[in-house]
C-alpha cells in the first residue's frame, strides 16, 4: 500500500453507522484552509489557536449542511504533527458522506488504513513500537489488553531499547575510532566495561523475549485447559465459570469427546478456559482422538486445572498427577472436587498432604454448588499478576518484535564470543552494526521500507 505524505487527507474516525455523533477528522497542510472554506463561525479557523474549541455550521451555496463542534490542532503539537481539524457532527450516514465530499471537492483525499498514525510516526510524534501500539489500544477488549497496549504507546519497553541502543552505539564510536588509528595500536574503548554492557543487554533482551508468551496469551486470552478423568467435573466447571450449560453434563463417562472452548473476562483479565475429553484407557477410537486432543490443549495452556474426585485416595491422585508431562512454564492448579458429597473429610490435610508431595496449589472445590469457585478465580487472576510484576508489566506482545529481538540476541551472543576469545574491533564492529540493526527495526530509527511501512499500517482502521 503506497501513502503520500503530502496530501491533505480526510477520514471518519468514529465507527460507520447511525449514530449520535460523528468524527470527521483531516490532516495535511490544507487541513484549516478546507475547512475555512465552508465553515462559518465567529471567526476563520485560521485566525484561532491551537488547542480550541468552536462552534459554527458547514454551509454549501447557502444551504446548512449541519451544526459541528470544530476542534483546532496546529502543527507541529497535534497527532500527526500537521495541522490537524476534527469535526464532531451529528451521526447521520447522510451529513457525514455530505461533508467528506465537500472536503474531497476542496483538495483533500480519503486516508487509507492508519494514515493519521503513520504520518505521527514520519513526523517522529511516535517511534515504530509505539504507533503500532495505537491498534492494539482500539482492538483491546479488556483491562488487561489496554494497560499493556497503553504502556506501550506511553514508552514501555521501546524506552528500554533506545537507551540500550545508545549505550551499544557509544561503543561502536570508540571501536570505530580504534580501527582508524589502528597502526598506533591504541585501545579507546574499555573492553571490560563494554562485556558489562553486553552482558546488561543479554539479559534486558532475553528477559522481553521470554515476556512474549505471556504478552501473547494475555492479548489473545490465557488458556486454561481443565483436564482430569471422566465425570471429574470438568464440564460442570466449565459451566459454572462460563455461567451458562456449554458443556454436556453426564454420569456417563466419555460423554466430552472434544475440547470445547470459551472466554470470560475475571478481573479485567480475558481467560480461555477449555474443557477436554477425559483422560482414560479406552478401546473407543474417536473417544481416544478426543483423548489426545486433550493432551495437546494441556500442552499449549498456560494454567492447567487438574481437577479429580475427592473421595479418590490421595496418594492415587499424586500418582496419576505425575503422570502428566508439565512443562516448567506451565502453572497448575489441582481442585478436589465433589466436596459436597462427604461430610467426614478434613479437606485440609488432604490439601496439604497433596500439595507437599507434588509441589502444586492444591484447592477443594464443588463444582456443583459453586464452593470456593471464587477463591478459584482469584487464584487464576493472582496468576496473571504475579507474571506481570514478574516482567514490570512490560510485554512484547507483537511477533515482529520478537523477530527482531531474537535476530539482537543472537548478534549479542557474536559480540560476547567475541569479547571473550579477544578478537580484533573490525569483526567486533560488524556484529556491533547487526544488533544495532536488529533494535532499530523495532522503533523505526532506522530506515523501513515503504512496502513494509505499508504492510504494518494498512492493518489499522481508516481515521486512525
Amino acid at each position: 500500500m503506497t501513502y503520500t505524505q503530502h496530501d491533505t487527507i480526510v477520514a471518519l474516525s468514529t465507527p460507520v453507522g447511525e449514530g449520535a455523533l460523528g468524527v470527521i477528522r483531516l490532516s495535511g497542510l490544507l487541513a484549516i484552509d478546507i475547512v475555512d472554506a465552508f465553515f462559518t463561525g465567529k471567526k476563520k479557523i485560521k485566525d484561532q489557536q491551537s488547542h480550541t474549541l468552536h462552534f459554527g455550521k458547514i454551509v454549501v451555496q447557502d444551504e446548512i449542511i449541519d451544526e459541528v463542534v470544530v476542534s483546532v490542532f496546529k502543527n507541529p503539537h497535534s497527532y500527526t504533527g500537521e495541522d490537524v481539524i476534527e469535526m464532531s457532527c451529528h451521526g447521520s450516514p447522510f451529513i457525514l458522506k455530505s461533508i467528506i465530499d465537500i472536503c474531497q471537492q476542496h483538495g483533500a483525499r480519503l486516508a487509507k488504513p492508519g494514515e493519521f498514525t503513520m504520518r505521527a510516526f514520519l513526523n517522529g510524534k511516535l517511534d515504530l513500537s509505539q504507533a503500532e501500539a495505537v491498534a492494539d489500544i482500539i482492538a483491546s477488549e479488556n483491562k488487561a489488553q489496554h494497560e499493556m497496549a497503553f504502556k506501550q504507546m506511553r514508552g514501555g519497553y521501546s524506552d528500554i531499547i533506545a537507551s540500550l541502543r545508545n549505550e551499544l552505539i557509544e561503543f561502536a564510536a570508540l571501536i570505530e575510532l580504534e580501527l582508524d588509528f589502528s597502526e598506533e595500536d591504541v585501545e579507546f574503548a574499555n573492553r571490560e566495561k563494554f562485556m558489562q554492557l553486553i552482558l546488561k543487554m543479554k539479559q534486558t533482551v532475553s528477559t522481553l523475549i521470554q515476556s512474549f508468551e505471556m504478552g501473547n496469551v494475555l492479548k489473545h486470552g490465557i488458556p486454561v485447559a481443565i483436564i482430569g478423568e471422566p465425570n471429574a467435573g470438568k464440564s460442570t466447571l466449565l459451566n459454572k465459570l462460563l455461567h451458562e450449560e456449554k458443556a454436556i453434563v453426564s454420569d456417563i463417562a466419555g460423554t466430552t469427546r472434544d475440547f470445547i472452548e470459551d472466554t470470560i473476562q475475571i478481573e479485567g483479565v480475558q481467560f480461555r478456559f477449555i474443557d477436554t475429553a477425559g483422560i482414560r484407557e479406552t478401546d473407543d477410537n474417536l473417544e481416544a482422538i478426543g483423548i489426545a486432543r486433550s493432551f495437546q490443549k494441556m500442552n499449549s495452556a498456560k494454567i492447567i486445572l487438574f481437577i479429580v474426585d475427592i473421595q479418590k485416595d490421595y496418594k492415587q491422585i499424586v500418582n496419576d498427577f505425575k503422570q502428566l508431562a508439565i512443562l516448567p512454564t506451565q502453572h497448575v492448579l489441582i481442585l478436589l472436587n465433589k466436596s459436597d458429597r462427604i461430610v467426614d473429610c478434613n479437606a485440609y490435610d488432604i490439601e496439604e498432604a497433596i500439595s507437599t508431595l507434588t509441589g502444586k496449589k492444591v484447592m477443594e472445590i464443588s463444582a456443583y454448588t459453586g464452593r470456593n469457585l471464587e477463591r478459584l478465580t482469584h487464584e487464576l487472576v493472582n496468576i496473571v499478576h504475579a507474571e506481570k510484576l514478574q516482567h514490570n508489566g512490560l510485554f512484547v506482545t507483537n511477533a515482529r518484535h520478537l523477530s527482531a529481538l531474537q535476530e539482537t540476541l543472537l548478534h549479542i551472543q557474536q559480540i560476547e564470543v567475541g569479547l571473550q576469545d579477544n578478537i580484533s574491533g573490525e569483526f567486533l564492529s560488524i556484529d556491533i552494526k547487526m544488533a544495532l540493526h536488529s533494535l532499530g527495526i523495532i522503533t523505526g530509527v532506522i530506515e523501513l521500507d515503504k512496502d513494509i511501512l505499508g504492510t504494518i499500517f494498512g492493518k489499522f482502521c481508516i481515521g486512525k
